[in-house]
């Protein structure tokens, strides 16, 4: 029942942050990237490459989402959690390392996406080691 639950709430944020974040970059780049210090300047070529990854994260948002609502998606979307939220965590250390510190929302990003992203990265773990366990162990019939 525990298990349940923290499945549920956890692709629930997941879910929900990757796709209110999807929307935001698609449907207005500069109000979202300007609360980072990121200054577009109405360029088209840049929003036209901002608002692609906002479209696909509002995708897998909504596909993280419908693993709360229907049980055999539950873990394609728990991986697809671990894996968005783990890779944008990723992709801004290497930034860090190499590029500097950045503003300190983007920090703030960081920390949440490493929290989120572990936490659907154990609910997929949960998941996938649960079932081949209890398979193993199943009385016989």
């Amino acid at each position: 029942m525990f298990a349940q639950l923290f499945e549920k709430l956890t692709l629930g944020v997941a879910g929900l942050l990757t796709l209110g974040i999807g929307i935001a970059i698609t449907s207005m780049p500069e109000g979202f990237y300007s609360a980072y210090g990121i200054v577009i300047g109405g360029n088209p070529s840049l929003l036209n490459e901002l608002r692609a990854p906002g479209a696909n994260l509002t995708a897998l948002g909504a596909i993280i989402l419908a693993g709360v609502v229907i049980p055999g998606m539950t873990r394609l979307s728990a991986g697809l959690g671990a894996t968005v939220f783990l890779a944008y965590g990723f992709g801004r250390m290497i930034s860090m390392i190499f590029d500097g510190a950045p503003h300190d929302g983007l920090v703030t990003a960081l920390a949440i996406e490493l929290v989120v992203g572990s936490l659907c990265l154990a609910s997929f773990w949960r998941m996938s080691h649960g079932r081949r366990f209890r398979m193993i162990n199943a009385p016989a019939a």
